[in-house]
């Protein structure tokens, strides 16, 4: 196991026990919704900026119900800092949840929640990227991509996806190169797969 993986392996398994000790997922269920895991934590490529994403399928936007929700996973004290962004009459069909989790080590944590309505476009879609994106992925590629990961600047901002596309639709396997490809492809809005 390379230094990458072990740093990777470290991560996650800190990132499974927020989850646990947020309850996020016991939470969402008891207000009757599916909550799916999502993201380079469920790729297995979490690396060193500390997030992770769930996805959360409603039948209905309620602003009421999701902060009560949200509300009971703030209560603990090592949530730091919470935004909302309503994005329900949207393409996306959406309520956006930020949230920051202090760590024993001061480390900040950011946690997307994001509730999305059953039955709208994007219903089950990041699912689907991220399974096809596991398939896909090499042991090789995916040790390129936590190299990549973890080598890049703090100060630029890199999307999982760009990674994922760059290293296994496009043999990218080196920093400059990467810099490089995504200069020439310039994505705005959501990425596809």
């Amino acid at each position: 196991m390379t230094e990458y993986e072990q740093l990777s392996e470290k991560n996650s398994q800190k990132a499974f026990e927020i989850i646990d000790i947020l309850r996020i997922k016991q939470l969402w269920q008891k207000a009757d919704a599916d909550i799916n895991l999502v993201g380079s934590l469920k790729i297995g490529v979490l690396a060193k900026h500390r997030d992770i994403d769930f996805h959360i399928y409603t039948r209905e936007l309620n602003v009421q119900k999701s902060f009560a929700v949200i509300a009971e996973i703030c209560s603990h004290p090592q949530i730091k800092k919470c935004e909302f962004t309503n994005l329900a009459a949207t393409e996306e069909a959406c309520f956006e949840w930020h949230l920051w989790y202090e760590d024993e080590n001061k480390d900040l944590w950011q946690i997307d929640l994001i509730q999305i309505k059953k039955g709208s476009a994007f219903d089950g879609y990041f699912e689907n990227v991220a399974a096809q994106i596991k398939q896909t992925m090499t042991s090789e590629q995916r040790r390129t991509i936590l190299k990549l990961k973890f080598t890049t600047p703090d100060d630029i901002k890199i999307s999982g996806i760009e990674y994922y596309k760059a290293v296994i639709q496009n043999n990218i396997s080196d920093l400059p190169s990467l810099l490089k490809w995504r200069e020439k492809n310039n994505f705005a809005g959501i990425i596809e797969w």
